[in-house]
């Protein structure tokens, strides 16, 4: 219900602005916005179906992890931690398996692969679900824990820095690895808090200090490497994680004796009709963002906010970056243009350009993910998972702010 209104007034504000734009001499506004839906649904429609492929490769390899007990054996390593923080899932029950290599991957900047495999793990969670059009708590603290995007190797926005000639593109590491730690443990606590789940359990403490640890161990690493040693080493590492998986369910459908071309194509079966089914939601919520962007309700907000900001005479510098922060929720591809827009303005090595680059990074699209992956099993009802989603994306967006400050300014 809660998108349901985001959605309409998302439309309405933009078709009000768009009106009074109209109505100021602007003889520009309604055609740009009546582009934008064409231009918004084609690109939806275009992105969902792209995930085809991946989908398709993807399913495939989890069914093979099925078949030959891999992900069962994943999921009793791992369900001293998983079962705290979902404590509906049953001990052994694969969803804890496809949970865990979703968040992997999310923490690895793999985004081809978590998608996927998140879907997957969707399904699952359906699986053992009661109420079929009503979100479980396992769903809901899935969900929040991928909409808060916990990012160990910003691969993809080191690469966009790069490409736009900033001098170190590495240099955004260390604060968006702490603004995504922000708005993770932000967004664990409010579900936590919601499905009244203890924290202070020894399996989930080990857990936060071997992430600690991992993440202390790879900034040793790279500390001391210059700019192109450093997006080799990711690159390299990226590789060997996505190949070595792959490489990982091959060998233990070989080693159980299970034929994993069969396999495979029984799961990657499903890969195209998850990507039919995606289209609609993702048109509807693309649609909309558009609209609003093109109306010119987006600057206008910009600019009240820069306006109170400075009647506290508090710095405004940051506000240049809000539109990534409000379009981050709304729409990924629609954030990634206005850091782009941003680097072509300001350029990648300003306080604007580092600002929106950690933005960028440190959480991830919440409606966007809470209307695919809910979409795919059908849910309706989301409950507090919209709430508990912006939350941690407000406390991103928080620490971005502060922490760009703190490095860059």
């Amino acid at each position: 219900m809660a998108l349901n209104y985001i959605w309409i007034g998302l439309f309405l504000i933009g078709l009000i602005f768009g009106v009074v734009r109209l109505i100021m001499g602007d003889a520009t506004v309604l055609p740009a916005m009546n582009e934008s839906t064409f231009e918004m649904s084609k690109k939806a429609f275009e992105m969902t179906l792209g995930l085809t492929g991946t989908l398709t490769l993807w399913m495939g390899l989890m069914k093979i992890g099925e078949d030959s007990g891999l992900v069962a054996r994943l999921a009793r390593f791992l369900s001293p931690v998983l079962t705290k923080l979902f404590p509906e899932i049953p001990k052994g029950h694969p969803a804890l398996g496809s949970i865990f290599m979703n968040m992997s991957a999310n923490m690895l900047g793999l985004d081809n692969a978590a998608t996927p495999v998140g879907l997957k793990a969707m399904q699952e969670l359906q699986s053992i679900n009661p109420k079929k059009d009503t979100a479980s708590n396992s769903m809901i603290m899935f969900l929040v824990l991928n909409t808060s995007g916990l990012t160990i190797i910003p691969v993809s926005i080191m690469a966009y820095r790069a490409a736009n000639n900033a001098a170190d593109p590495t240099d955004i590491f260390i604060p968006l690895l702490l603004t995504t730690l922000c708005s993770t443990i932000v967004g664990l606590i409010a579900v936590s808090i919601y499905q009244r789940i203890n924290l202070f359990n020894r399996y989930i403490l080990l857990m936060f200090a071997v992430i600690a640890a991992l993440v202390a161990g790879l900034f040793t690493i790279i500390h001391g490497m210059d700019e192109a040693h450093t997006q080799n080493f990711c690159k390299v590492l990226t590789s060997v994680l996505i190949l070595g998986t792959i490489g990982i369910f091959l060998f233990s459908a070989l080693r159980k004796k299970v034929n994993a071309y069969d396999s495979f194509i029984e799961g990657a079966k499903g890969g195209f009709g998850v990507a039919v089914k995606l289209i609609p939601y993702c048109v509807a919520i693309m649609v909309a963002a558009g609209v609003f962007r093109e109306s010119g309700a987006l600057q206008m907000l910009q600019r009240g906010l820069q306006w109170t900001v400075e009647l506290f005479g508090i710095n405004s510098d940051f506000v240049t970056a809000l539109p990534v922060a409000f379009m981050k929720p709304l729409s990924g591809p629609g954030a990634r243009g206005m850091m782009l827009d941003i680097f072509a303005h300001y350029g990648p090595d300003s306080f604007a350009g580092h600002l929106a680059s950690v933005m960028q990074g440190c959480t991830d699209t919440t409606f966007y993910i809470l209307t695919v992956y809910f979409g795919s099993v059908g849910i309706k009802k989301y409950r507090n998972s919209i709430f508990c989603g912006l939350l941690a994306d407000f406390a991103g967006m928080i620490a971005a702010v502060f922490f760009s400050y703190y490095f860059f300014y």
